[in-house]
């Protein structure tokens, strides 16, 4: 499934470390959900450090950070809990939602070709409205980018 900007963001209703995260109890704000592939692991923890620290700034701009990947609720927590994380993380254990929003993809690394998630990030404005896409997104600059376009929604 390819999903666009304009496309009406498909729902989803995942468990977190700190309760059940669901698009439809988040109507009327803005949701910034990002896709990452592991908890713990360099990236991820950078770009979950990142949207901490700026967890303030999107608070004021209106916005929710949900952060998804396929490890537990338990693993959510203890990641969380190793960093003192900011955002919601949600555990789509199944990989039902990272198929829906497209964030499961062929990768490739060494010449060895394997399924994961793309790093990801969607915006979704308070109708549920998907209003950015990024994909195969780098960390470096990728927190700052967002908060600008949550903003210009808010």
């Amino acid at each position: 499934m390819s999903l666009n900007v304009g496309d009406l963001a498909p729902e989803f209703r995942m468990p977190g470390d700190a309760g059940e995260v669901a698009l439809a109890d988040l109507k009327g704000k803005t949701v910034v959900l990002y896709f990452y592939p592991k908890d713990d692991t360099s990236g991820c923890t950078a770009e979950a450090q990142g949207f901490t620290a700026a967890a303030d700034d999107f608070t004021k701009a209106g916005a929710v950070v949900v952060g998804v990947s396929k490890d537990t609720a338990a693993s959510h927590a203890k990641f969380r809990a190793k960093y003192d994380l900011a955002p919601l993380l949600a555990s789509d254990k199944d990989g039902e939602v990272v198929e829906r929003y497209g964030a499961w993809v062929e990768k490739s690394m060494y010449g060895r070709k394997y399924m994961g998630i793309d790093r990801s990030t969607f915006l979704i404005d308070g109708k549920g409205v998907i209003r950015r896409i990024w994909r195969k997104v780098k960390v470096p600059g990728h927190v700052a980018e967002v908060l600008n376009a949550a903003k210009e929604l808010g």
